[in-house]
């Protein structure tokens, strides 16, 4: 099969396609014929040594494909099934290896494609308003990067849970897409100050949460944002990671709560990852969630989708297509 292999730490010239041995499941594993993979910044990460992996290597985690085999013992899948995951063995490939209790089954409705480029964003999404902070009907929320791929997801969410979002976007020409997802009030956060504009747009009060991907730039900020004992969910850092704190700080702005939370951690049991799965798919079968697919590359052009990737420039989300 074709695959991207990464034999040294470097720029996108590093992602080189190859003719590789086809995986073989083993026990309690799937293989699947992949129809798209999802790309994440992470992979840059990975990809340029700044988060260590063994080498050779090939990226992604991300895809949705057709089971093609399955290992012995295995109950979850059969061969046929439509499915997508996030624990992919190497999903920029025709073909990836994953654990069958991480697939999670792709309804005829969902476009494979689509299905590629949500399990990822939409579960955190969808963990971030049910779990990490239960966001009511009625609550009025804060969210960064809301035209983004999770923020434009989040947003969709949290109305439909019935909250009120205040979107913080970086730019004018995002404006109006945070708008078109739902927004009932969109922040310029770059150009004011944001404590002040959620205080004059929520009638003087603070917010029961904040969800802050953008991390050193805004943290400070965020939680001065907060209600008595609100809640700072910090879920990235395009800005950098946050400074050292003195965490005497969450007592003096009210008694807060803060959570740095990661998706594994909740799809911990396949209970909870099919919740989390269904509840997505279900909702874009439905017409209740778009989803926003940028661009497609072929396999071969990895390195091209890498570095358009990287140029912040994608309204949505971008796809590798074996």
């Amino acid at each position: 099969m074709r695959a991207i292999r990464v034999e040294q730490h470097g720029g996108p010239e590093v992602l080189r396609p190859q003719e590789v041995a086809l995986p073989e499941p083993g026990a309690g594993q799937a293989r699947v014929k992949l129809t798209a993979a999802g790309l994440n910044f992470i992979e840059i990460y990975q990809r340029m040594g700044q988060y260590k992996i063994p080498l050779p290597w090939t990226p992604g985690g991300e895809g949705a494909g057709i089971v093609d085999a399955i290992g012995p013992g295995v109950t979850e899948v059969k061969v046929g099934d439509r499915v997508a995951s996030v624990g992919f063995e190497g999903s920029y490939a025709e073909y990836a290896i994953a654990q069958a209790g991480r697939l999670v089954p792709v309804p005829e409705a969902v476009d494979l494609r689509v299905a590629a480029a949500v399990a990822l964003q939409g579960m955190t999404a969808h963990y971030l308003t049910y779990s990490a902070y239960m966001l009511k009907a009625g609550e009025t929320a804060l969210v960064y990067a809301a035209a983004g791929g999770v923020g434009g997801l989040l947003t969709q969410v949290a109305k439909r849970i019935g909250a009120r979002v205040f979107a913080a976007v970086g730019s004018e020409a995002k404006v109006a897409e945070a708008r078109a997802l739902g927004a009932d009030e969109v922040i310029l956060y770059r150009q004011v100050n944001i404590f002040q504009e959620v205080r004059r747009l929520n009638g003087g009060q603070g917010l029961p949460v904040v969800y802050d991907s953008v991390g050193k730039d805004t943290f400070d900020a965020s939680l001065s944002c907060l209600r008595p004992r609100g809640y700072m969910v910090l879920f990235g850092q395009s800005s950098g990671p946050v400074g050292p704190f003195d965490p005497q700080i969450l007592n003096a702005r009210g008694s807060l709560f803060l959570t740095r939370p990661t998706l594994a951690h909740y799809v911990a049991t396949r209970e909870e990852l099919l919740w989390r799965a269904n509840d997505i798919f279900n909702w874009i079968a439905a017409g209740q969630l778009k989803v926003r697919l940028d661009r497609s590359f072929p396999l071969d052009q990895a390195a091209a989708a890498q570095a358009y990737l990287a140029t912040g420039s994608a309204l949505g989300k971008v796809l590798i297509e074996p």
